[in-house]
């Protein structure tokens, strides 16, 4: 974000440039950062959806199983089971996940 306000504050102290020769050089300032912001924020909501239907998947099996006619308190038991599995599950793929968005963002650097 530094090196994106240095960049805009040089476009800005340009007293020869045109409004829109300062606006081009405001964007090709901020393009770095809104790449880099695009990575990351696509990279979690792939996360969220994962984890999402996940835990869609637990609410089904235990809509299934109550209008099978199961037992309230197991079907219960058996939901938080599914949900804490997704959650474990979830967290294993943050280091990759973490790594994904660490390399992404120093190809960006290149």
């Amino acid at each position: 974000q530094g090196a994106m306000f240095r960049c805009s504050a040089r476009c800005c102290e340009d007293g020869a440039a045109s409004m829109q020769e300062v606006q081009r050089c405001l964007e090709r300032c901020h393009a770095p950062l809104a790449r880099a912001q695009a990575l990351v924020t696509a990279e979690l909501e792939r996360f969220q959806d994962r984890l999402s239907r996940c835990t869609l998947h637990c609410n089904d099996e235990a809509t299934d199983a109550l209008a099978a006619g199961a037992a309230e308190g197991r079907v219960r038991g058996q939901l938080e089971a599914c949900l804490a599995t997704c959650g474990d599950d979830h967290l294993r793929l943050v280091p990759a996940m973490a790594k994904k968005m660490e390399d992404g963002l120093a190809a960006l650097q290149q």
